[in-house]
């Protein structure tokens, strides 16, 4: 991401990101302005928590229709039931992790692996980056792994970057964090439910969603996880046009939980909920 002091705002400056941003805010705009946020915005939120979860879930192998994740109370099991809780339980903990998240993103990180895990810790590899030797559970993510020595350090560097501050727009420092956590993986199990539950929290602290209604991981499942992970490479490459690449993807994330939303205010407003 160069040496520059602000290299986020160095992204943003790459051409067909502020495109991007622009768009991603007008549809923000748009959504927050709608007639049925001015007095069910709670209402709002919810829906928009259970289906952020159920497309985290699905990008996670665990693809359910929405009313199936509505209805299922049994998340104890293992497979697909036990992705489907922990992506249910990160959504909850995603919006009490901003205090954290702006004093420690490590901190952050480790907590939200235990919530994945089940908020206990079966074995010593849950709730921290993992050590020499051992092995990841991600088999969507098939890029070169990274080994214990660097995720360590590529997660400080993250962490450094995010506490000393940055000019870049949401959008650019929460698909950093996304694709940085996933290019690492640097959790034994969980990372790509972590990802993108930081990327939430990213979405909600930065001040661009306060009221958590966008959810970005409905519009990644939508938008496919072949796309997904063409993107994720671009990103991995670390070149200018891979970064565009994937920057511009989660925008367009962002912009059909939007659209996922706004469908959500219509039918509240007719109804139809």
């Amino acid at each position: 991401m160069g040496t520059n002091a602000d290299p986020l705002a160095t992204l943003a400056g790459l051409p067909g990101v502020a495109d991007s941003v622009d768009s991603v805010r007008k549809a923000v705009d748009r959504v927050y302005g709608h007639r049925v946020m001015r007095r069910r915005s709670n209402e709002v939120t919810s829906e928009a928590a259970l289906r952020g979860a159920r497309g985290s879930a699905a990008l996670s192998g665990a693809d359910w229709a929405l009313e199936e994740v509505r209805r299922r109370s049994d998340f104890g099991g293992e497979g697909e039931p036990r992705t489907v809780g922990a992506a249910l339980r990160l959504t909850a903990e995603a919006g009490q992790l901003l205090g954290v998240w702006r004093q420690s993103p490590v901190r952050a990180l480790a907590r939200l692996h235990l919530v994945a895990e089940g908020g206990a810790a079966p074995d010593d590899t849950v709730g921290r980056p993992r050590q020499a030797g051992e092995q990841v559970d991600e088999p969507l993510v098939t890029l070169p792994l990274p080994d214990a020595g660097e995720v360590a350090g590529r997660l400080e560097g993250l962490a450094d970057l995010l506490l000393a501050g940055t000019e870049a727009p949401a959008l650019v420092t929460a698909a950093v964090v996304h694709g940085e956590l996933l290019a690492l993986r640097p959790f034994a199990s969980s990372n790509g439910l972590v990802a993108r539950a930081a990327e939430r929290i990213v979405l909600v602290g930065s001040g661009l969603d306060p009221k958590s209604i966008c959810p970005a991981e409905v519009g990644h499942a939508e938008l496919g996880s072949a796309a997904y992970l063409a993107a994720l490479e671009g990103y991995a490459s670390g070149t200018p046009e891979g970064m565009v690449r994937w920057i511009t993807h989660c925008g367009r994330a962002v912009e059909l939980g939007v659209r996922e939303s706004t469908a959500v205010c219509e039918a509240l407003q007719r109804g139809a909920a």
